[in-house]
C-alpha cells in the first residue's frame, strides 16, 4: 500500500507544486493528510481513500474547458502505469469522477464511504481561512472581481450553469462555501466543519462592514 501511495504521492507532487490557482500540491496534501484522518475515524479502507485525495484534482474541469471527464482518466491512466489493479482503478476513479461541487441545487452524493471521506476533505479545505485565501486566489486566477454589489449570488440549479458563472469571489461564499458545513458526509467531516464555518461567517460580515454595506 505504502509503496504505491508513495510514488502516486510523488507524481503529483511534481506536476502541481507551482500551481498557483489555490490548487496547487499543499491543497492536495492538505486533503490527503485530513482524508487520512476521517478515514480511520470512519473505518474506511485507507488505500483507496488516500489515492482518491491525492488524484481528485488532478485535472480539474475548470481547467479544462469545463470537461469532467478529463480528470477520471487521468487518473485510470496514472495509477494503471503505476501497476494498481483494476479492483483498486475503479473506485478511486470513481471518486475522481463525482467528488466535485457543481452548483448549489446540483446533488453530489457519493456512493462508498471512501468516497464520502475524501469529499469531505475537500470541502473542509474550501472552508475556514485557508478557504477563503483559496477563493480570492482563484477569483485572481481566473479575472474576478473581489466583489460587486451590484451582482447577487446565484444559486445555481444546474451544472452547466455552475461551470458557466463568473461571478465576483464573494459571491462564491454564498453560492457554495456556507452550503459545504450541512453537506458534510461523516460525523468527523461535520465535527471540522464547524470552527471553519465559522470562520468565514465572521470574515464576510467585517469584509461587508469595511466595504460599507453593513
Amino acid at each position: 500500500m505504502a509503496n504505491l501511495v508513495e510514488r502516486v504521492a510523488g507524481q503529483v507532487k511534481a506536476r502541481f507544486l507551482a500551481e498557483s490557482s489555490g490548487h496547487d500540491w499543499h491543497h492536495i496534501n492538505r486533503v490527503w493528510r485530513l482524508t487520512r484522518q476521517i478515514a480511520a475515524e470512519e473505518g474506511a479502507n485507507q488505500q483507496i481513500a488516500e489515492l482518491g485525495a491525492l488524484l481528485h484534482d488532478i485535472a480539474d474541469w475548470k481547467f479544462h474547458g469545463g470537461d469532467d471527464s478529463v480528470g477520471p482518466r487521468q487518473a485510470a491512466l496514472l495509477l494503471g502505469q503505476e501497476g494498481a489493479p483494476a479492483s483498486l482503478i475503479e473506485p478511486v476513479v470513481d471518486i475522481v469522477a463525482t467528488i466535485s461541487f457543481k452548483g448549489a441545487g446540483v446533488a453530489t452524493g457519493m456512493q462508498t464511504l471512501e468516497g464520502k471521506c475524501v469529499q469531505d476533505a475537500d470541502r473542509l479545505d474550501a472552508i475556514g481561512a485557508i478557504g477563503i485565501a483559496r477563493c480570492f486566489a482563484y477569483g485572481g486566477h481566473a479575472g474576478r472581481l473581489m466583489h460587486d454589489p451590484d451582482v447577487p449570488p446565484v444559486m445555481h440549479q444546474t451544472a452547466e450553469a455552475y461551470k458557466a458563472s463568473k461571478g465576483p469571489s464573494l459571491n462564491h461564499f454564498y453560492e457554495k462555501l456556507f452550503l459545504l458545513k450541512e453537506r458534510m458526509n461523516t460525523p468527523s467531516g461535520r465535527a471540522l466543519a464547524e470552527a471553519r464555518h465559522q470562520v468565514m461567517t465572521d470574515f464576510v460580515e467585517q469584509f461587508l462592514a469595511e466595504w460599507g454595506e453593513s
